[in-house]
């Protein structure tokens, strides 16, 4: 189970992008597939988030969901209930969360939409990989920089002799080139 975050800014709500995150896209067990899907087309939203009377999540709809549970088995949207083909109780996040561990979480589970919900259990936001992709590209440009500037560093001679060799090849090309 994720931790609470110990140091600022490692909190899911910490994230600059949770403060601007759109309103997530939620429904009761009875709405219709069909209107979940309408709705979730009009938004531009790839999943639809499946709560209760009391605003507390009870299920995740996603478009493979859609695809896998209803187009696949040959279901009518407008007969199928949003309680039929949902994924029930699903990882649920706090907002005081530490950011590490649900990356680390959804990467080795495989799923790629994580509800954030309140103390009381109601949803909040909803991260999806991308998010965390924000999150963790600063940190893969730094390590491939370490990468590369320990790489020269240990070879410097290599690097030193190869660059010697392509510049003195450059030199004869420009040389032969002038004398012809």
């Amino acid at each position: 189970m994720p931790q609470t975050a110990e140091r600022p800014g490692n909190r899911l709500m910490d994230r600059p992008e949770y403060a601007s995150k759109q309103k997530p896209l939620a429904r009761s067990p009875q709405t219709t597939v069909f209107d979940a899907v309408s709705a979730m087309s009009e938004k531009n939203y790839g999943s639809v988030i499946v709560i209760d009377d009391e605003q507390k999540v009870v299920g995740v709809v996603t478009e493979r969901d859609v695809m896998n549970k209803l187009v696949g088995k040959g279901l009518d949207a407008k007969k199928t209930l949003l309680s039929d083909i949902m994924t029930e109780n699903p990882r649920l996040a706090r907002e005081t969360d530490d950011l590490v561990d649900w990356l680390r979480i959804m990467s080795n589970e495989r799923f790629r939409r994580l509800p954030v919900v309140d103390d009381d259990g109601r949803i909040k936001a909803v991260f999806t990989q991308g998010d965390f992709v924000s999150y963790t590209w600063p940190d893969l440009m730094y390590q491939m920089r370490s990468i590369a500037t320990a790489t020269v560093t240990k070879n410097w001679p290599l690097f030193l002799i190869g660059g010697g060799v392509a510049l003195y090849s450059i030199v004869m090309v420009l040389v032969l080139g002038a004398v012809n």
